[in-house]
């Protein structure tokens, strides 16, 4: 119950207002950590916790959270605080009442999205790294995008993949693949601000039937990139793609640029289970080595 006494007063002392809660009830939406909904019957907020080494994961997530809500673009639910008592580190974020999408719902989320798209940086990266999943996320400033994406998402991904034992032909393709990176990225993008992990389980829409993300793996990189994953496990609908290259079209290449930027999150999926994303993968490399 201490951790609960202290995030109860960490949360008044961010806000001002004193802050007494009931008992805290679990919540879905915490697949790395435990989600809550703390509440003193007229103030809520969605809690996530963890061990006290994830820490700095909740501390990037709020970051994250936070540059995202700053665009006054799309629905995002700010971060109040993080900090740790004991064993355990925590977030508190600012609690949205989940709601049904409606007729323009989806074409309202790739208006928005695209809107976020154009906030821009000097480089390709973040101020700090993240976390993809439960994976360690590096953000390095890079001032070209290939070099970006070859040194630190797709050349991280497969280091992982040969410490963890999957070598062989992954390893030897993907090499190749690296090597021809260049034929592939065919366009010169600007460093957009990207969610970094917008799949179909972190957007939702609330009781106005406004769109709202959430759990980001928040940098500045081509916007395609964003867009790309969208496709990888559905959840996004032909007026969402309609209004998102209304608002802002697509250079061409980009069918073959998804399927680079997806394999990204193949092979971290690989990474943390394992399992059929191994053939996964290696299809995907197979298929971008024959456009190269």
């Amino acid at each position: 119950m201490a951790l609960w006494q202290h995030i109860a007063a960490h949360i008044s002392e961010q806000t001002g207002s004193g802050f007494e809660p009931r008992q805290p009830s679990q919540v879905g939406g915490g697949c790395i950590s435990q989600a809550f909904r703390l509440s003193d019957g007229c103030t809520h907020w969605f809690v996530k916790t963890n061990d006290v080494e994830r820490l700095d994961m909740f501390q990037a997530e709020a970051e994250g959270l936070n540059a995202m809500a700053d665009t006054h673009t799309i629905g995002v639910p700010r971060a109040l605080c993080t900090g740790s008592n004991g064993d355990q580190s925590y977030i508190v974020i600012e609690y949205i009442e989940q709601g049904h999408p409606r007729t323009n719902s989806q074409a309202l989320a790739g208006q928005q999205l695209a809107a976020m798209h154009r906030h821009r940086a000097a480089a390709f990266g973040w101020h700090r790294d993240n976390t993809i999943g439960a994976t360690h996320q590096r953000n390095d400033w890079q001032v070209d995008w290939l070099t970006f994406w070859r040194e630190h998402r797709l050349g991280f991904q497969l280091q992982l993949a040969a410490r963890q034992g999957h070598g062989g032909r992954l390893q030897s393709s993907g090499e190749q693949l690296l090597a021809r990176c260049h034929v592939l990225v065919d366009h010169a993008p600007q460093p957009s601000l990207l969610h970094g992990d917008l799949w179909g389980g972190n957007i939702t829409f609330d009781p106005q039937g406004r769109p709202v993300i959430y759990d980001p793996a928040v940098y500045y990189g081509d916007r395609e990139a964003d867009l790309a994953m969208t496709t990888l496990f559905g959840g996004f609908d032909t007026d969402f793609y309609a209004a998102y290259r209304e608002a802002w079209p697509l250079d061409p290449g980009y069918r073959v640029r998804r399927q680079l930027y997806n394999l990204y999150h193949v092979l971290n999926h690989l990474n943390l289970f394992g399992g059929g994303y191994g053939s996964q993968a290696q299809g995907m490399i197979d298929r971008l080595l024959a456009e190269c």
